[in-house]
Protein backbone atom coordinates (compact mmCIF):
# COMPACT_ATOMS: atom_id res chain seq x y z
CA UNK A 1 0.00 0.00 0.00
CA UNK A 2 1.61 3.43 -1.09
CA UNK A 3 1.60 6.52 1.07
CA UNK A 4 -1.00 8.18 -0.82
CA UNK A 5 -3.59 5.22 -0.55
CA UNK A 6 -2.64 5.42 3.16
CA UNK A 7 -3.71 9.34 3.46
CA UNK A 8 -6.72 8.57 1.21
CA UNK A 9 -8.07 5.66 3.76
CA UNK A 10 -7.42 7.99 6.86
CA UNK A 11 -9.37 10.90 4.89
CA UNK A 12 -12.33 8.65 4.01
CA UNK A 13 -12.25 6.38 7.29
CA UNK A 14 -12.76 9.31 9.81
CA UNK A 15 -15.60 11.35 7.62
CA UNK A 16 -17.35 8.18 7.74
CA UNK A 17 -17.70 5.43 10.63
CA UNK A 18 -14.27 5.95 12.09
CA UNK A 19 -15.50 9.68 12.82
CA UNK A 20 -19.00 8.44 14.77
CA UNK A 21 -16.34 5.95 16.67
CA UNK A 22 -13.44 8.29 17.83
CA UNK A 23 -15.95 11.31 18.88
CA UNK A 24 -17.60 8.65 21.15
CA UNK A 25 -14.23 7.87 22.15
CA UNK A 26 -13.08 11.36 22.77
CA UNK A 27 -16.24 12.36 24.11
CA UNK A 28 -17.70 11.67 27.83
CA UNK A 29 -20.56 9.30 27.07
CA UNK A 30 -21.03 6.12 27.75
CA UNK A 31 -18.32 3.22 25.62
CA UNK A 32 -17.43 -0.20 26.58
CA UNK A 33 -14.12 -0.94 27.97
CA UNK A 34 -11.91 -0.97 25.12
CA UNK A 35 -12.83 2.49 23.66
CA UNK A 36 -12.66 3.79 27.53
CA UNK A 37 -9.45 1.84 27.69
CA UNK A 38 -8.32 4.14 24.62
CA UNK A 39 -10.24 6.94 25.87
CA UNK A 40 -7.78 6.98 29.42
CA UNK A 41 -4.76 6.87 27.22
CA UNK A 42 -5.12 9.24 24.88
CA UNK A 43 -6.23 11.39 27.48
CA UNK A 44 -3.09 10.87 29.45
CA UNK A 45 -1.30 12.12 26.30
CA UNK A 46 -2.62 14.94 26.09
CA UNK A 47 -2.59 15.48 29.91
CA UNK A 48 1.13 15.09 29.57
CA UNK A 49 1.66 18.02 26.91
CA UNK A 50 -0.37 20.31 29.19
CA UNK A 51 1.70 20.06 32.22
CA UNK A 52 5.25 19.94 29.76
CA UNK A 53 3.90 23.37 28.41
CA UNK A 54 2.34 25.08 31.66
CA UNK A 55 6.20 24.03 33.43
CA UNK A 56 7.54 26.21 30.97
CA UNK A 57 5.55 29.05 31.88
CA UNK A 58 2.77 31.01 30.74
CA UNK A 59 0.99 29.98 27.42
CA UNK A 60 -0.71 32.95 27.09
CA UNK A 61 -0.68 34.58 23.56
CA UNK A 62 1.83 31.77 22.68
CA UNK A 63 1.08 30.77 18.92
CA UNK A 64 0.90 26.84 18.61
CA UNK A 65 -0.42 24.86 16.00
CA UNK A 66 -1.82 21.56 16.27
CA UNK A 67 -1.34 19.27 13.49
CA UNK A 68 -4.40 16.55 13.46
CA UNK A 69 -6.30 18.36 16.14
CA UNK A 70 -9.02 15.31 15.80
CA UNK A 71 -12.05 16.81 17.53
CA UNK A 72 -9.92 19.56 19.98
CA UNK A 73 -9.12 17.74 22.94
CA UNK A 74 -5.61 19.63 23.20
CA UNK A 75 -6.24 23.03 20.81
CA UNK A 76 -9.14 23.65 23.29
CA UNK A 77 -7.77 23.42 26.96
CA UNK A 78 -4.46 25.17 24.90
CA UNK A 79 -7.08 28.03 23.82
CA UNK A 80 -8.70 27.49 27.47
CA UNK A 81 -4.88 28.78 29.01
CA UNK A 82 -4.58 31.62 26.65
CA UNK A 83 -2.77 30.70 23.69
CA UNK A 84 -3.41 31.42 19.97
CA UNK A 85 -3.75 28.09 18.36
CA UNK A 86 -4.05 27.19 14.69
CA UNK A 87 -5.79 23.45 14.51
CA UNK A 88 -5.99 21.31 11.49
CA UNK A 89 -7.11 17.90 10.91
CA UNK A 90 -7.37 15.88 7.52
CA UNK A 91 -11.04 14.99 8.18
CA UNK A 92 -13.68 17.66 7.66
CA UNK A 93 -16.25 16.19 9.95
CA UNK A 94 -13.40 15.54 13.08
CA UNK A 95 -12.54 19.40 12.53
CA UNK A 96 -16.58 20.25 12.39
CA UNK A 97 -16.72 18.72 15.58
CA UNK A 98 -13.86 20.34 16.95
CA UNK A 99 -15.24 24.23 15.79
CA UNK A 100 -18.85 23.03 17.93
CA UNK A 101 -17.03 22.09 20.95
CA UNK A 102 -15.32 25.39 21.14
CA UNK A 103 -17.96 27.49 19.77
CA UNK A 104 -19.94 26.00 22.75
CA UNK A 105 -17.13 27.72 25.40
CA UNK A 106 -16.70 31.01 23.57
CA UNK A 107 -13.25 30.72 23.15
CA UNK A 108 -10.89 33.21 21.34
CA UNK A 109 -7.71 32.76 19.65
CA UNK A 110 -8.83 29.18 18.50
CA UNK A 111 -8.87 29.04 14.31
CA UNK A 112 -9.76 25.13 12.87
CA UNK A 113 -9.03 24.03 9.01
CA UNK A 114 -9.78 21.39 7.38
CA UNK A 115 -6.03 20.41 5.80
CA UNK A 116 -3.91 17.56 5.26
CA UNK A 117 -0.35 17.81 7.52
CA UNK A 118 1.91 18.48 4.02
CA UNK A 119 -0.56 21.31 3.25
CA UNK A 120 0.04 23.42 6.66
CA UNK A 121 2.14 26.62 6.04
CA UNK A 122 3.19 29.44 9.38
CA UNK A 123 5.49 30.00 11.57
CA UNK A 124 4.68 28.62 15.30
CA UNK A 125 6.14 28.94 18.47
CA UNK A 126 5.40 25.11 18.96
CA UNK A 127 3.60 22.81 16.79
CA UNK A 128 2.12 19.52 18.04
CA UNK A 129 1.24 16.39 16.11
CA UNK A 130 -0.49 13.62 18.38
CA UNK A 131 -1.67 10.22 17.40
CA UNK A 132 -1.14 11.32 13.84
CA UNK A 133 2.02 9.40 12.78
CA UNK A 134 0.74 6.05 13.85
CA UNK A 135 -1.42 5.60 10.52
CA UNK A 136 1.71 5.90 8.20
CA UNK A 137 4.78 4.23 7.13
CA UNK A 138 8.19 5.34 8.02
CA UNK A 139 9.13 7.30 5.01
CA UNK A 140 5.95 9.18 4.77
CA UNK A 141 6.62 9.88 9.02
CA UNK A 142 9.98 10.86 7.90
CA UNK A 143 8.34 13.53 5.83
CA UNK A 144 5.88 14.60 8.00
CA UNK A 145 8.23 15.24 10.07
CA UNK A 146 10.54 17.50 8.34
CA UNK A 147 7.72 19.24 7.54
CA UNK A 148 6.52 20.07 10.78
CA UNK A 149 9.77 21.14 11.74
CA UNK A 150 9.49 23.98 9.30
CA UNK A 151 6.86 25.46 10.88
CA UNK A 152 7.87 25.25 14.57
CA UNK A 153 10.40 27.91 15.59
CA UNK A 154 11.30 26.74 19.12
CA UNK A 155 9.69 23.26 20.07
CA UNK A 156 8.36 20.32 18.81
CA UNK A 157 6.16 17.68 20.48
CA UNK A 158 5.20 14.14 18.54
CA UNK A 159 3.60 11.01 19.87
CA UNK A 160 4.09 7.67 17.65
CA UNK A 161 3.36 4.24 18.46
CA UNK A 162 6.87 2.51 19.25
CA UNK A 163 8.53 -0.07 17.11
CA UNK A 164 9.83 -2.61 20.14
CA UNK A 165 9.87 -6.04 20.09
CA UNK A 166 6.62 -6.26 22.40
CA UNK A 167 4.48 -4.06 20.44
CA UNK A 168 5.72 -5.25 16.88
CA UNK A 169 3.99 -9.01 18.27
CA UNK A 170 0.59 -6.51 18.46
CA UNK A 171 1.01 -4.71 15.16
CA UNK A 172 -2.44 -6.09 13.79
CA UNK A 173 -4.72 -3.06 13.44
CA UNK A 174 -7.62 -5.29 15.25
CA UNK A 175 -5.16 -5.02 18.59
CA UNK A 176 -4.54 -1.41 18.42
CA UNK A 177 -7.80 -0.35 17.12
CA UNK A 178 -10.09 -3.53 18.22
CA UNK A 179 -13.73 -2.94 17.06
CA UNK A 180 -15.87 -3.49 13.86
CA UNK A 181 -15.33 -0.07 12.68
CA UNK A 182 -11.39 -0.53 12.60
CA UNK A 183 -10.03 0.36 8.70
CA UNK A 184 -6.84 2.27 9.09
CA UNK A 185 -3.64 0.54 9.29
CA UNK A 186 -1.00 0.64 12.30
CA UNK A 187 2.34 1.47 12.06
CA UNK A 188 4.94 1.13 14.26
CA UNK A 189 8.45 4.08 14.55
CA UNK A 190 11.59 3.05 15.98
CA UNK A 191 12.17 5.79 18.13
CA UNK A 192 15.99 6.05 17.54
CA UNK A 193 14.60 6.60 13.79
CA UNK A 194 12.58 9.34 15.16
CA UNK A 195 15.40 10.84 17.03
CA UNK A 196 17.71 11.20 14.55
CA UNK A 197 15.29 12.72 12.09
CA UNK A 198 14.81 15.28 14.78
CA UNK A 199 18.63 15.82 15.09
CA UNK A 200 19.03 16.07 11.13
CA UNK A 201 16.29 18.86 11.42
CA UNK A 202 18.41 20.41 14.14
CA UNK A 203 16.68 19.67 17.05
CA UNK A 204 17.38 18.01 20.75
CA UNK A 205 15.05 15.93 22.42
CA UNK A 206 14.68 17.55 25.61
CA UNK A 207 11.88 15.03 27.56
CA UNK A 208 10.12 12.05 26.75
CA UNK A 209 6.79 10.41 28.20
CA UNK A 210 5.33 6.50 27.51
CA UNK A 211 1.61 5.78 27.55
CA UNK A 212 0.82 2.79 27.88
CA UNK A 213 -2.97 1.19 28.28
CA UNK A 214 -3.97 -2.18 27.51
CA UNK A 215 -4.99 -0.98 23.98
CA UNK A 216 -3.02 2.35 23.47
CA UNK A 217 0.71 2.99 23.30
CA UNK A 218 2.14 6.19 23.09
CA UNK A 219 5.63 7.75 23.24
CA UNK A 220 5.80 11.05 23.23
CA UNK A 221 9.32 13.33 22.44
CA UNK A 222 9.91 17.28 23.37
CA UNK A 223 12.60 18.17 20.85
CA UNK A 224 13.73 22.08 21.02
CA UNK A 225 16.55 24.31 19.55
Amino acid sequence: MTAIDDKTIVREYFNATGFDRWRKIYGDGDVNQVQLDIRTGHQQTVDQVLTWLKADGSLQDLTICDAGCGVGSLSIPLAQLGAKVFASDISEKMVGEAKERAADLGLPHLTFAVQDLESLSGRYHTVVCLDVLIHYPQAKAAEMLQHLSSLAESRLIVSFAPKTLAYSLLKKVGEFFPGSSKTTRAYLHSEAEVVAILKQQGWAVQRHAMTKTRFYFSRLLEATR
